[in-house]
């Protein structure tokens, strides 16, 4: 299986590329605009800031590309925050997959601390990326920013209050939390994706 992981200027994409390495695939770490194309399966992570990440999306074409993908895709954490239209993190417009906005937490009581970081519990979960049995099990997040609850999102996480820990609409889907980081369920959500037709 030829699975692309996208190279841009985001952090984390060595420990996606090591996940997939414990599951036995040598993923292609690439910016080629021809190799994603032609990849099985794409994966979009990332770690970073958003509208400097978007800008270079935007220099390299990236930005154009991503959105027309027909194959499988799945965004982690940056990534999945750069498939939606909009985001508070530099106030810039992003993909637009995902017709929703990425908000800043805001703390609303002493104790919420910005970022949200550490193990916390998906549920309601549903799409490919999921079954039953990873209902309210810990995966691991670290983010300032978040995804509100729409028609897509695929997985609920409550952190000062509910949001999307996880999206799905049509090939493409994401997850806030990093599934590479995640354990063995992490491994679980990223063998279910290698799995979508």
């Amino acid at each position: 299986m030829n699975i692309v992981i996208i190279k841009y200027n985001a952090g984390n994409i060595f420990s996606v590329e090591h996940a997939f390495k414990r599951l036995g695939i040598e993923a292609v770490v690439t910016g080629d605009k021809e190799l994603i194309q032609k990849a099985d399966k794409v994966i979009f992570p990332g770690v970073g800031e958003a509208s400097s990440t978007m800008q270079h999306l935007q220099q390299t074409g990236l930005e154009k590309l991503i959105p027309n993908l027909k194959q499988p895709v799945l965004g982690i954490c940056l990534g999945m925050q750069l498939m939606c239209s909009h985001s508070e993190e530099g106030n810039v417009d992003c993909l637009n997959i995902f017709d929703t906005e990425v908000k800043r937490f805001v703390p609303q009581k002493h104790e919420d601390k910005v970022p949200h970081m550490g193990w916390n519990t998906i549920s309601n979960v549903k799409s490919d990326l999921f079954d039953i049995s990873l209902e309210n099990q810990f995966v691991y997040f670290v983010h300032s920013y978040y995804v509100a609850i729409s028609e897509h999102t695929a997985a609920v996480t409550d952190y000062i209050h509910p949001f999307s820990a996880a999206m799905h609409k049509d090939n493409f889907y994401a997850t806030q939390f990093h599934p590479e980081k995640s354990g063995s369920v992490g491994e679980s959500i990223l063998k279910n994706f290698l799995q979508i037709k």
